[in-house]
């Protein structure tokens, strides 16, 4: 060094220079998700450090009405939930994916077919998973009917991977196309394609000893697709946007949210303990049944005729509403076997809870309007506080047996 030139001791100064902040803009373009694998561009999000989850008392009393489910929480946890909005995730219910992880944590579950005979879940996330962050998996495409039920929520956070899209996809179910129509693309649309690692993660592990494909390891959790949300403007209020050339103002989502009335647990239960029915006839794998424990005053859920269990905690899922509602079903509606459900109608259901068997009926106005529940005087019907678990089966179906 000694030897070394003035002249080349200020080039050597300038490239080691030159290099450190090269590389540090580097790093900084990684960490704040603007580079991706092989130079891609997507947007991330730091992973959410778990410390940071409210501690709840043990003996903190439960005061706070649930929108969603009417199950009660804490001060702190609708302290929590007030600053967001709900999450809707497409999960999916292929065999090969079971067993799925968060769906017994949701406040909410929709539940259709999809193609083919296979059903496919939108939990709903708000109120239940405020204390700890939940995993959820595996995520998968976006689908019509699942959108227009989402669209209850005013904007909630739609998370999913893809979807039915094309010239070659019946037009009614282009999923992706909805949602560009609609506004949501790029906003409280949160969909894999445009957003990668670190709040996407294909994991082929997920399911210890199965050897599972591709399109069944998507991986997320409550807290990353929430702090996305945030970065994007989506907390309980959305930002203002442009739709089709109109400005339109955020607001609170709940403003235009219609809850469901609830009600407490009946003292005296009733005696209907199996529930069981079919989507499709011959798809054994999807058939499902459901049987009451009294202690709870819960419904425990098998599939395929096996207990329905959560892949991260092991228990069996569990609900306090069932609802079969019956609709309208066009099946394998373009060469891509999609199926189109009529959501903007009305119909016949049946809802089971505190060991009672009830028929109602169902009615929604449109896309945004709240699928409202009443019974034969035509007054809405009030569910128990807890999860309430909505299974959409078609006109031909056979009635469910209990």
């Amino acid at each position: 060094m000694k030897s070394m030139t003035a002249p080349m001791l200020a080039l050597y100064a300038v490239s080691t220079v030159t290099s450190y902040v090269a590389f540090s803009f580097f790093l900084s373009q990684q960490a704040s998700g603007f580079l991706g694998s092989g130079g891609v561009i997507q947007q991330a999000v730091p992973t959410p450090d778990p410390s940071n989850r409210i501690v709840i008392a043990p003996d903190a009393p439960k005061t706070e009405e649930c929108p969603l489910n009417g199950k009660y929480y804490t001060v702190a946890e609708r302290e929590s939930w007030d600053t967001r909005r709900p999450l809707a995730v497409m999960i999916e219910n292929h065999l090969d994916a079971r067993p799925q992880s968060g769906l017994i944590k949701a406040d909410v579950v929709y539940e259709a077919v999809v193609e083919g005979g296979i059903t496919r879940f939108m939990p709903m996330y708000y109120c239940e998973v405020q204390a700890k962050d939940t995993l959820v998996a595996p995520v998968r495409s976006a689908r019509q009917a699942f959108i227009d039920w989402a669209s209850e929520y005013n904007m909630p956070l739609y998370v999913h991977v893809g979807g039915s899209n094309g010239e070659d996809t019946d037009p009614r179910v282009r999923g992706l196309e909805h949602l560009a129509d609609y506004g949501w693309t790029l906003r409280n649309d949160l969909n894999q394609f445009s957003i990668g690692a670190p709040t996407f993660i294909r994991n082929y592990d997920r399911i210890a000893g199965k050897d599972i494909a591709t399109e069944h390891t998507m991986e997320s959790s409550t807290e990353r697709l929430w702090a996305l949300g945030v970065k994007r403007g989506y907390t309980n209020t959305s930002p203002d946007t442009k739709v089709k050339g109109k400005i339109v103002e955020g607001k609170d989502w709940r403003e235009a949210f219609t809850p469901w009335k609830f009600a407490d647990d009946k003292a005296e239960k009733g005696s209907v303990n199996s529930i069981s029915y079919e989507f499709w006839s011959g798809y054994p794998d999807q058939a499902v049944r459901w049987e009451y424990d009294p202690s709870t005053n819960e419904y425990k859920r098998f599939m395929g005729g096996q207990a329905h269990l959560d892949l991260e905690t092991g228990k069996q899922i569990s609900a306090k509403n069932v609802i079969v509602q019956v609709a309208k079903e066009e099946f394998s509606v373009d060469i891509h076997h999609h199926n189109f459900i009529k959501t903007s109608s009305s119909g016949k259901a049946y809802l089971f809870a505190n060991g009672e068997a009830q028929e109602i009926n169902w009615s929604k106005k449109n896309r945004e309007s709240r699928t409202v529940f009443t019974d034969a005087k035509g007054k809405d019907v009030a569910f128990a506080r807890g999860m309430v678990w909505i299974s959409v089966v078609n006109d031909k179906s056979d009635k469910p047996s209990y």
